[in-house]
């Protein structure tokens, strides 16, 4: 199983589309606070529609209880500021891919300490970023790409 980490996540959305995708993809939800709303929020619950009792979620207080609680996990680090393509390296069973907050990404020392694990997803040189909820499908299924999708059908 895969696991999808988003850091101190900010739209409603975009959590909801995430927990989304991570269901029907059998992939596990780590969410690590604080959040820019209520996961009970009406708008969290629309968008992952009625997915979210095949959802498995785990929430964190911060980031310091999220790597206690999975150490010797292997972790990449998602950020426009990273040097590596995400093509460019071989997932395996129990990555963890980590996704900073909407308008900031991750903490710099993240991305800067690691980068044989930090990675980008290429676009155009003048723009900001994609859309968190896109770029963790884009990253998530070329891993269950080179996974050969598990038993997803």
């Amino acid at each position: 199983m895969l696991n999808v980490v988003l850091v101190e996540p900010e739209i409603p959305q975009n959590t909801g589309n995430i927990s989304r995708t991570c269901a029907c993809t059998g992939t596990h939800l780590h969410l690590v606070r604080p959040y820019g709303f209520e996961l009970s929020d009406r708008t969290v619950k629309r968008a992952g529609l009625d997915y979210w009792d095949k959802l498995i979620l785990t929430e964190y207080d911060d980031l310091d209880e999220f790597f206690r609680k999975n150490d010797g996990g292997a972790f990449y680090y998602l950020s426009t500021k990273a040097k590596l393509r995400y093509t460019e390296v071989k997932f395996r069973d129990g990555d963890f891919l980590i996704f900073g907050k909407e308008t900031k990404g991750l903490p710099a020392h993240l991305v800067s300490g690691n980068p044989q694990s930090a990675l980008r997803i290429p676009m155009g040189k003048h723009l900001r970023s994609l859309n968190l909820s896109n770029s963790v499908a884009v990253v998530l299924y070329e891993a269950l790409r080179q996974q050969n999708f598990y038993d997803l059908f």
